[in-house]
């Protein structure tokens, strides 16, 4: 399949109008409310024009209207957004000590991910003394089936979510798990480990393991990792950082309420 590049002229149309639309929602966020004349006047546009605007935010529930009809204020769809942004912080803000606490004894680089569509979405990341000019990872999507974060998130998933995210599965290295049936044996093995190994899987020399994040019902939402040098990861020292990275894991989901009763 050839990608297709939209004229520039559609680029910045599309562009335009996104810009327009944020702009709305600045507006109902300083005013309370406003009418769709209101609206057109603060962005400099035709009526017709921020009208269209706000009933695709409407559609979104982005935006409501009030009561009195004609005037429109921020929707329930905000609310949604901001939890899930607000999750995210509460997890990265309650994990950041313990990774913090697990870099300084395995002296490695711990990160922190979750799932974001088909791919794991680094949150955080705290690296190690050994841990030399570690890339930074925050921020960046890794594949799931090449790395311990991707397939304790994984994991957590039922087999029809499983089936749902993986799509193709690309070969990283020599070692990378490009097989579906190979790949849910993976899973169904880190499921009753309680953790993920990756061996020279991602990139050759990069060693990983990963343990998962509980919520308070128990599901995973989110992995935590200790990554380094294959040199310095090797069988024995492998297991006592799983050991340290369990126990680290376990600590966050019970800062998130796993456990509690």
């Amino acid at each position: 399949m050839v990608d297709t590049v939209p004229s520039p002229a559609v680029t910045g149309a599309g562009v335009q109008s996104v810009d327009r639309a944020l702009g709305i929602l600045e507006v109902l966020a300083r005013t309370g409310e406003s009418g769709v004349t209101e609206i057109a006047a603060e962005l400099g546009v035709h009526k017709s024009t921020a009208f269209r605007l706000v009933a695709t935010l409407e559609a979104h529930r982005l935006v409501e209207q009030t009561a009195d009809r004609g005037r429109y204020r921020l929707g329930v769809g905000i609310l949604r957004l901001a939890g899930a942004t607000t999750a995210r912080l509460d997890l990265v803000q309650e994990a950041r000590p313990i990774a913090r606490q697990l870099a300084a004894d395995t002296g490695e680089t711990v990160n922190i991910a979750v799932l974001a569509e088909s791919s794991a979405l680094y949150l955080d990341q705290v690296a190690g003394s050994s841990a030399l000019q570690s890339h930074n990872w925050v921020g960046q999507h890794i594949p799931l089936h090449a790395t311990s974060n991707g397939k304790v998130l994984l994991g957590g998933l039922d087999d029809a979510g499983l089936e749902a995210v993986l799509g193709t599965l690309p070969t990283y290295t020599p070692r990378t798990i490009t097989g579906r049936r190979e790949l849910r044996e993976e899973v169904a093995r880190v499921r009753e480990q309680g953790y993920a190994v990756a061996v020279d899987e991602l990139e050759v020399g990069l060693t990983a393991v990963a343990a998962p994040i509980r919520n308070a019902h128990g599901d995973v939402v989110a992995s935590m990792s200790v990554s380094g040098p294959s040199f310095r990861l090797g069988p024995d020292r492998t297991d006592e950082v799983i050991a340290l990275l369990e126990k680290a894991a376990g600590e966050v989901s019970h800062r998130l309420g796993w456990g509690h009763r």
